[in-house]
């Protein structure tokens, strides 16, 4: 289904906004990568709408149904390939379905539940997120003519990172299996990775490693935890 503008034309992709008419369902649990995603939509003429959970998304995609869906594969109520799988067999179908993570192992996983692309995070660069995007959509849906496209990477809010912190402390403040802890693992490591910031990327990568060895957990949870209040009182800056 096309978008409509105000005078109830359908709108047609062009040269620098080839996704004009679509709408894309990011549904991502960080802020700071939705807002990247924000940026890359609005560069690119598309709508963007949001979920930040399975339960979430098909909340919503009981009322909507979107041109294209991009699934983040760590959610904190489930893995997204479980979301790619059913979007993949419903009918209709939508359009485009992609994967994305910050860990590469993942594609394979997105594309074994049926996810017709992938999306490596951090996601900055409007040609490779305009081309996962058209790659994946059928021939109908590509716009004629070359395309004009800017290099200049997006750069999210630091803001929507705060945010980020925010709710990890909160999930570091209430964890209470280790299902909930690996959660904010790969959490904090794929939203640390976006954002450039190796030294949490590393720390959380450390607890990681100190959980798969079977390791004592509480020297590297405790300096996760302290690298997050650090990032939440402006103690950093990015």
């Amino acid at each position: 289904m096309h978008d409509l503008d105000e005078f109830g034309t359908i709108r047609q992709p062009t040269a620098t906004r080839p996704l004009l008419g679509l709408t894309v369902l990011v549904v991502e649990d960080s802020r700071f990568a939705c807002d990247a995603m924000r940026l890359l939509c609005l560069r690119s003429g598309a709508r963007i709408r949001r979920a930040d959970c399975l339960k979430s998304a098909r909340r919503h995609l009981q009322v909507y149904r979107p041109t294209v869906v991009i699934i983040d594969l760590g959610l904190p109520d489930g893995s997204g390939a479980d979301l790619i799988s059913e979007l993949a067999a419903a009918c209709p179908r939508v359009e485009a379905i992609l994967g994305t993570s910050g860990d590469p192992f993942c594609e394979d996983v997105s594309m074994a539940a049926g996810a017709d692309g992938f999306l490596a995070k951090p996601i900055q660069s409007v040609p490779v997120f305009q081309n996962a995007i058209l790659q994946a959509l059928p021939p109908g849906r590509q716009p004629p003519g070359p395309r004009l496209v800017s290099n200049d990477p997006v750069i999210p809010d630091p803001i929507a990172y705060r945010d980020d912190m925010a709710h990890a402390a909160d999930v570091l403040d209430d964890r209470s299996d280790a299902a909930t802890l690996d959660y904010v693992m790969q959490f904090l490591s794929g939203v640390a990775r976006s954002a450039g910031d190796n030294t949490l990327e590393e720390a959380a990568n450390a607890l990681a490693h100190a959980k798969a060895d079977g390791r004592p957990l509480s020297s590297d949870l405790a300096k996760v935890a302290a690298l997050v209040q650090d990032r939440l009182s402006d103690r950093i800056a990015l």
